[in-house]
């Protein structure tokens, strides 16, 4: 698929932030005041900053509040509804740990709960695509939550808690990375199978149409494999060696919490840059650009 910049600042920035929350509703670190203001803004700025980024990615942004209707079917839906319910208790929150220097605990709980589940309802509107075997497996969802709470443990400076989870993350990366390589054709799908011709060996006689559509925009992106390598590379150094590396430094402070954070980031742009590009959408066998 075409990586579009609105998603990947979206599944970047969002889950950061909520990772994060996830950290300060569980009092991690046990901040109040002004220094509790700061890490909830710095959340906050993340999380409602990597949501308004995914609404540039729609034909119509107006239309942004229907999709709280469809919550019964759409997992987009669901996760608007889980994003405000996170943000709203997570607000309530804030409000007694900056102005009442007070922390409830039940509510912070909650809050966590809710931020983590926000997560979870990203990663299933990618998970239940079964016309992109890349993303329908089971390590897509545990791929998100583990890097949002490997960012979200940097970010609240929990250094240990964020080795752990970086490891986690990474091992879980690699072995994404791994199976998505291999679905598409575990998957059988074929032209014959996508358009319905079985009993026979389907080639395309020419193609649908002369020009660009939407479907070759958005759905059809073939990246070169040795550009690929280089990026998964690239990730996968940034986005949690080299961090992961800066975390265990024997005393590590604010300065070495900076750079991880930051290179952790920039790798979590590549991967997911590599997330929507690497996705095999079945329509490409439409156009030849499928096996």
């Amino acid at each position: 698929m075409h990586p579009a910049p609105s998603v990947i600042l979206f599944t970047t920035l969002s889950g950061l932030g909520f990772g994060l929350l996830v950290f300060l509703g569980l009092s991690f670190p046990p901040v109040t005041g002004w220094v509790a203001f700061v890490f909830f803004l710095i959340a906050y700025a993340l999380s409602v900053g990597g949501l308004l980024a995914s609404t540039f990615h729609l034909g119509h942004p107006e239309r942004a509040l229907k999709a709280f209707s469809q919550w019964r079917t759409s997992w987009l839906s669901r996760e608007a509804w889980a994003a405000v319910a996170a943000l709203v208790t997570m607000g309530l929150y804030a409000l007694g740990a900056v102005f009442l220097g007070q922390r409830v605990a039940p509510l912070g709980l909650i809050g966590a709960g809710l931020s983590l589940a926000t997560v979870l309802t990203t990663s299933m509107i990618y998970t239940q695509l079964k016309s992109v075997p890349r993303w329908n497996q089971v390590l897509t969802p545990l791929h998100f939550l583990s890097a949002s709470l490997a960012g979200g443990a940097l970010l609240a400076g929990q250094l240990m808690p964020a080795a752990i989870l970086l490891l986690l993350a990474l091992m879980i990366q690699l072995g994404h990375w791994s199976v998505g390589d291999t679905r598409f054709a575990e998957a059988g799908h074929t032209i014959a199978s996508a358009t319905g011709l079985a009993g026979g060996q389907v080639r395309a006689f020419s193609p649908p149409h002369t020009g660009s559509n939407y479907l070759l925009r958005e759905m059809v992106h073939v990246v070169g494999r040795k550009h690929a390598v280089k990026l998964r590379i690239l990730a996968t150094l940034l986005g949690y060696v080299l961090p992961l590396a800066l975390v265990l430094v024997p005393g590590a402070g604010h300065l070495l919490g900076g750079l991880a954070v930051l290179s952790h980031v920039a790798g979590m742009a590549a991967s997911r840059w590599l997330f929507f590009a690497e996705a095999e959408h079945v329509v490409g066998l439409y156009y030849g650009k499928r096996g």
